[in-house]
């Protein structure tokens, strides 16, 4: 038992750093040169299509309003995000993807598309649903037991 224990939490660890340095590589030699993989996923929190309020955004990250203010300021300065003061409540704050930010996006989920379907290309059927259940308990660890939430997008 201690053998597995050991092996889970070493490949654990490789995945979770293998992925931020394929995602920070991935930045690096890309169109975006510019922005972080902090301000990538936050640029896919804030999302494509309806203004969100910086509460909403934070909420979703896991982060204070005030972290998040400092971060959208960047990525305005940047030209990835707008930002607006809501007409009936000038507390509000409403962000939405500028142009360049919604190419980002886009270029981010193509980005995590082809990294399944790499991860996925000659698994049978079979391997590929005990993949999911894996993940998914591995997903509901995080969410029950550290009470970190953790987006799924499964429909």
């Amino acid at each position: 038992m201690d053998k597995t224990l050991t092996v889970m939490n070493e490949l654990m660890v490789d995945i979770f750093n293998g992925i931020l340095t394929i995602e920070q590589t991935a930045l690096k030699e890309g169109s975006f040169k510019d922005i972080s993989v902090t301000e990538i996923h936050t640029i896919e929190a804030i999302g494509m299509y309806t203004a969100r309020t910086m509460s909403e955004v934070a909420l979703d990250l896991g982060i204070t309003v005030g972290t998040l203010t400092k971060a959208i300021g960047n990525l305005v300065r940047k030209g990835y995000v707008q930002r607006e003061r809501s007409q009936e409540d000038r507390r509000v704050v409403r962000i939405t993807l500028t142009k360049r930010g919604k190419l980002a996006y886009r270029i981010h989920a193509k980005f995590h598309r082809d990294m399944i379907k790499e991860i996925v290309k000659g698994m049978s059927n079979s391997e590929e649903e005990l993949l999911i259940n894996a993940l998914e308990k591995i997903n509901y660890c995080f969410k029950d037991k550290y009470k970190i939430e953790v987006r799924a997008n499964r429909e």
